[in-house]
């Protein structure tokens, strides 16, 4: 499995545990420039606007999940 696969896949994984859609959480991997503990920090807050512009961007999908509370892309 190459870096960017296991990378793909460990946040595919950390995703589902955390109830979020796999964009959103592939957004705040970016943010947080696949710092664990940093991704962690900005998932807890719930809300960071570039973090949901990234994630909607990778998507053409109007709802997308935060730890089980929607977010839709005509809010952000």
């Amino acid at each position: 499995m190459s870096n960017d696969q296991a990378k793909a896949h460990h946040v595919g994984e950390w995703a589902t545990l955390r109830h979020t859609s796999p964009e959103i959480a592939e957004a705040i991997f970016e943010v947080a420039n696949y710092d664990e503990k940093l991704a962690e920090e900005i998932w807890r807050q719930q809300g960071n606007d570039e973090v949901l512009f990234r994630a909607f961007d990778k998507t053409e999908a109007d709802v997308l999940t935060w730890d089980d509370t929607p977010v839709e892309r005509k809010n952000i």
